[in-house]
């Protein structure tokens, strides 16, 4: 009986704490008045019917300029920078701006990268010498094969990659210092102004970009400090937003740009930056790793990077999102990777004093989608020139940012790109196809596909050798003509 009526009791104070609640979610989702909207984006509700808006002054602010880049990462950054060294070894006068949506330029960017440094010497020869951040060449280079509890080193003969040469980087310190640069030489960079609207001319082809509206509230209506977004025309716009930007996925549908390549496939990059003890800091090492906790089925794999900027280790985990174990949780999958012997040797007793995450593209040469269109391009991994094996895309954004730049500065000097009227800059498309970028991409496009046979990881692994590339044949059906 005292059981029972202690039951009694918690229920009964339950009831009058949960009816209350209940009575408000009735009358919220039940009730015949129209419930309460709430959004701030004018694609959801039109403002134009939304009599909040009815007293705002909606005119833009105009400007134009001779060639609008959306991002300022190491591709948009090498674009503009390109551009103005071009216009001053020519004597001429152009406009260039740069839209980025991050408060300072590199505060977006992820730190812990390693990087191949001809794109930037290309910019600047002198790289080092005027204070780029590459403090940290490549050591050693090291490569392994996990299991629960134990490691294969692959000796470095036999390596998939080869990153001596190479630097090891703090990626947001180098697209601060390319942002500098490209100030120096006049540059106009916004930052924390984000490009959300594409602009079109009347025949179709692309005008410019708009920039955000400031100033409203979370029901979508505007507050006193509301202001307009700007307008930026320009004779061509570049796209650089990176990995599955807005931007792009708006202009792939609307020029069907995909339409002679296959679907783009994505990874989920999880980094994480240490402070670790000296005894157990070694600048220059980078070590890549497979295997555990992944099954051979799952496309996956590891870094870790010793900076030489303070005790510090960049360690990050790659998965592909194509995995088929509903209940993979990559963050999870990471932490499990680092108590492994071959990683935690290195971070245990430290700090993680930063982490982050972000999409990589993972087609590879087959999903590149057309990257001209009328009145504007595609550049770095916004076009998805990322390196899949090498886990790197950083040189290839540098390296496709200076090609567009040669080609639109042409197109500048002999008029063919005005702002009346959207070009197709068809040069830059024959010129990336030309370049380093495809050469290397073409090099690699089995080794995602090879990883989907019945061989799994160790079919990736045979499309790096072309005695063995005979065991990925099943999939060159996907692969483009180069």
């Amino acid at each position: 009986y005292n059981e029972y009526k202690s039951y009694l009791r918690i229920m009964l104070r339950l009831s009058s704490r949960l009816l209350p609640r209940f009575t408000k979610v009735c009358k919220r989702d039940f009730s015949s008045s129209s419930p309460r909207t709430i959004t701030t984006h004018y694609t959801v509700i039109d403002r134009a019917t939304d009599d909040r808006w009815t007293d705002v002054d909606m005119e833009r602010y105009v400007d134009e300029v001779d060639v609008a880049v959306v991002g300022g990462g190491p591709a948009g950054l090498a674009t503009a920078i390109r551009l103005m060294q071009n216009a001053q070894r020519q004597g001429a006068e152009i406009r260039v701006c740069v839209i980025e949506k991050a408060p300072d330029i590199g505060s977006h960017t992820l730190s812990g990268a390693v990087i191949e440094p001809e794109p930037i010497y290309d910019l600047f020869p002198d790289a080092i010498e005027q204070g780029a951040p590459l403090h940290t060449p490549v050591k050693k280079d090291q490569f392994s094969v996990l299991f629960k509890n134990s490691s294969i080193d692959i000796p470095e003969l036999l390596l998939p990659m080869k990153n001596h040469g190479n630097f090891i980087v703090r990626l947001g310190h180098v697209v601060k210092w390319l942002g500098d640069k490209a100030e120096e030489l006049g540059v106009e960079i916004y930052p924390g102004y984000a490009a959300s609207e594409i602009l079109y001319r009347e025949d179709g082809s692309v005008k410019g970009v708009a920039t955000n509206d400031v100033g409203i509230a979370k029901d979508g209506s505007p507050k006193d400090t509301f202001e307009r977004g700007m307008e930026i025309h320009a004779k061509t716009t570049v796209f650089a937003e990176g990995c599955h930007g807005h931007l792009a996925k708006e202009l792939i549908n609307k020029y069907d740009l995909r339409k002679s390549a296959q679907p783009m496939t994505y990874a989920i990059g999880i980094k994480e930056l240490w402070e670790v003890s000296e005894e157990k800091h070694d600048p220059g090492l980078a070590l890549h790793t497979v295997g555990w906790p992944m099954d051979r089925k799952t496309y996956g794999g590891s870094f870790l990077y010793h900076v030489n900027d303070g005790p510090l280790v960049a360690l990050g985990y790659v998965i592909a999102l194509d995995y088929t174990n509903p209940y993979l949780y990559p963050f999870k999958e990471m932490q499990r990777w680092k108590t492994h012997p071959r990683v935690s040797r290195y971070i245990e007793g430290g700090e993680r004093i930063m982490y982050g995450a972000r999409a990589l593209n993972e087609g590879g040469i087959q999903s590149i989608p057309e990257l001209v269109f009328p009145g504007g391009i595609l550049i770095g991994c916004d076009a998805g020139f990322l390196n899949v094996p090498k886990i790197k895309g950083t040189h290839n954004a540098i390296r496709s940012g200076i090609i567009a730049a040669d080609c639109i500065f042409d197109g500048i000097e002999d008029g063919s790109l005005s702002l009346e009227q959207g070009t197709m800059l068809d040069s830059y498309d024959k010129a990336i196809k030309d370049s380093s970028v495809w050469k290397e991409l073409v090099a690699c496009r089995n080794v995602r596909p090879s990883f989907s046979t019945a061989l799994g990881l160790w079919g990736g692994f045979s499309s790096f050798d072309p005695f063995l590339s005979f065991l990925s044949l099943s999939r060159l059906r996907l692969v483009r003509n180069p």
